[in-house]
């Protein structure tokens, strides 16, 4: 499991759109799992699942991410998980962290 988390300024909405459509189009064995929205006065919370095929571990790696936003005060965590083959202790984690090097790279962009 790989986890990244990042908070900074931005439009919630915006963030959202772009992270879907980089991710789905960063690959073509990503999919969309599953998501939630919730929202509260004006604070709102987005979860997303995404799985993709990993090449490097020869299976498929989740990409779970939780973006957060208070007017445009934005934190997100995005936590990867699947990319070990072995049954007892991780082994060959590349996949989960090339796909989490995708979602570092979408906001360090998208903050700059």
């Amino acid at each position: 499991m790989a986890k990244y988390e990042r908070e900074f300024q931005g439009d919630f909405n915006d963030l959202l759109n772009i992270l879907d459509s980089k991710i789905l189009n960063g690959s073509a064995s990503a999919s969309f799992e599953d998501g939630s929205d919730y929202s509260y006065n004006d604070i709102r919370c987005a979860v997303r699942v995404y799985e993709r095929y990993s090449m490097i571990g020869g299976n498929r790696v989740s990409l779970n991410i939780t973006l957060i936003g208070n007017g445009n005060h934005l934190f997100l965590t995005a936590i990867t998980s699947g990319g070990s083959q072995a049954v007892f202790f991780k082994m060959n984690t590349m996949g989960e962290k090339s796909f989490l090097n995708c979602v570092r790279d979408i906001v360090d962009n998208y903050s700059r």
